[in-house]
């Protein structure tokens, strides 16, 4: 059997449509039995889809194989949580990495690349990235499907937020944070 060679780069506009695909194939086929079909659907109208403010930010990043985006992930220095264009809040401003948490932002990986380790390989790229910019905590809002990965890399659950879409579905998801020491799990010194 022929290995398979992954490449991560830094996302740039050309991918969104990519993106896109990797998107709706990564929540219809990662979400079920964690989701209502109706959630599902709901919440890829209003909730899930790219962010281009971290295209913009040069902070997000998808990994190839095989020619086609298999998975995506990234993280911010501003105030959203989570979320698409299409979910966006007000107030997107720069966070201050002395006192606030950066986030870690739109995992998502297709499901016939699932369970390869190829979140944690966009994670370790997301935490040393923010490191660098001078953040020593993270926050994220986790789906169901992906609280088990994350609780794996050192994040502790802190509430679970009830999103309210539009249509009356509602979209549970689980706020989530850990500190950026060396020594945790998924993280490289």
């Amino acid at each position: 059997m022929a290995e398979i060679a992954f490449r991560i780069r830094v996302a740039d506009d050309t991918d969104l449509p990519a993106l896109r695909e990797l998107i709706d194939a990564s929540v219809r086929g990662l979400s079920v039995g964690f989701y209502t079909p109706l959630q599902i659907e709901s919440a890829l109208r209003f909730v899930f889809g790219p962010d281009t403010q971290l295209l913009a930010d040069r902070t997000y990043y998808v990994i190839e194989a095989e020619g086609e985006l298999v998975a995506a992930g990234g993280w911010s220095h501003r105030r959203t949580l989570y979320g698409g264009d299409q979910h966006k809040v007000a107030d997107d401003s720069e966070l201050d990495a002395a006192y606030e948490p950066a986030r870690i932002r739109a995992f998502f990986v297709h499901p016939r690349w699932a369970r390869r380790g190829l979140a944690r390989v966009l994670f370790r790229e997301c935490a040393a990235a923010a490191r660098a910019r001078g953040f020593r905590r993270l926050e994220l809002a986790a789906t169901l499907p992906g609280e088990p990965l994350y609780r794996a890399l050192g994040f502790v659950a802190l509430e679970v937020i009830d999103v309210p879409m539009p249509d009356g579905q509602i979209l549970p998801v689980i706020r989530m944070a850990r500190t950026l020491d060396a020594d945790m799990p998924g993280v490289l010194p």
